[in-house]
């Protein structure tokens, strides 16, 4: 799979886990092409979730989270204003967003972006548009 592919397929489901099970696809399930058993740290193609989950993860478009299960969560942008829609079910810590940064000691640390700080205004406007009822039906069967 390319970098390329591993978005398309982000962008196709809406939230995506990054590799945990649930009532979601998994990035790296899709990766290998079948459930992986046990962590994918020590799977042959380890090293390939590895630079594809990266790749997604630096994606504007894509906002990385724990939203489910406190899991690492991928969410398209298409689907911000629904999530944002129905943030109130969701603890807001979940809904923070993910930012891997380099240090300059060639460290890598998670930086958190708050709850609705990531989120641009004129997606925020989209949300105030739509319906609980709609927003559920575009996160799909898995949303509270």
């Amino acid at each position: 799979m390319t970098s390329k592919a591993a978005l398309a397929f982000v962008r196709r489901h809406g939230v995506v886990l990054e590799s945990a099970k649930g009532p979601v696809p998994s990035l790296a399930d899709a990766i290998v092409g079948r459930k992986i058993r046990g962590s994918w740290w020590g799977h042959p193609r380890g090293k390939e979730i590895f630079w594809l989950t990266r790749a997604v993860r630096d994606a504007e478009d894509v906002l990385v989270c724990r939203m489910i299960d406190g899991k690492i969560t991928y969410v398209h942008r298409r689907l911000w204003p629904a999530l944002i829609r129905l943030a109130r079910r969701f603890p807001r810590v979940r809904l923070a967003a993910l930012r891997e940064v380099h240090t300059a000691k060639g460290r890598h640390v998670i930086r958190l972006v708050s709850f609705p700080r990531w989120a641009p205004a004129v997606v925020r406007r989209q949300a105030a548009g739509l319906s609980e009822d709609v927003a559920r039906k575009r996160l799909g069967s898995w949303c509270p």
